[in-house]
């Protein structure tokens, strides 16, 4: 085993927009109801036990960390993809409603930006100094955040311009582990690991 510093992400567990295919951004959307059943009876694999944990500051994130008997630091960075307009719509009400000017939208890859929102890459601008932190303060670390986040570190770990399909097939609910460079810098460690039942 190298002696790395290692960040990973997990997405918080499934919300009402979630199933609804509703962008959810910034509302502060809470868990649906056999979400918080379900974290209730896992917890993380055990090569996790002693690592630090932060999450996003919203709901989701705070209660999926508290359910699976995590104490965890929030920490603003780690807040989702800012959806402006876009934010409560459907992908497929987009398309349907703007086609061409969401399609060309779309084709930016990293530089994808909602009107009022954030692109990919100002998610990993932001990302960066948390990165650069958790690196420095060598401490193994769990973020548990959302999908535009999880995405944005995958997307500079892999050099992924986000257009088309990933490299990896990836599991949005499972955890996923980088290596940390003495920079900051993430290289994919490991990838869907599942939670375990209690």
């Amino acid at each position: 085993m190298s002696r790395a510093v290692r960040v990973a992400f997990m997405r918080h567990g499934p919300t009402t927009w979630n199933a609804a295919k509703r962008l959810q951004g910034r509302a502060d959307i809470d868990l649906a109801p056999r979400t918080v059943e379900f974290l209730k009876a896992r917890r993380l694999p055990r090569e996790f036990d002693g690592w630090r944990v932060l999450s996003s500051p919203l709901a989701r994130c705070r209660r999926t960390a508290e359910l699976l008997g995590l104490s965890a630091e929030t920490d603003a960075r780690l807040i989702e993809m800012d959806w402006g307009e876009f934010e409560g719509k459907s992908v497929a009400q987009l398309r349907n409603d703007i086609g061409e000017e969401f399609a060309r939208n779309e084709a930016r890859g990293l530089d994808f930006r909602p009107p009022g929102g954030e692109s990919p890459r100002m998610v990993q601008a932001r990302l960066a100094p948390l990165l650069g932190e958790i690196a420095r303060d060598g401490r193994n670390t769990l973020c548990v955040a959302h999908r535009g986040v999880f995405r944005a570190v995958y997307a500079l770990s892999r050099g992924w311009d986000m257009t088309g399909e990933p490299p990896d097939p990836l599991d949005l609910y499972a955890i996923h582990v980088f290596a940390l460079d003495p920079e900051g810098n993430p290289g994919i460690e490991a990838l869907n690991l599942a939670l375990k039942r209690r």
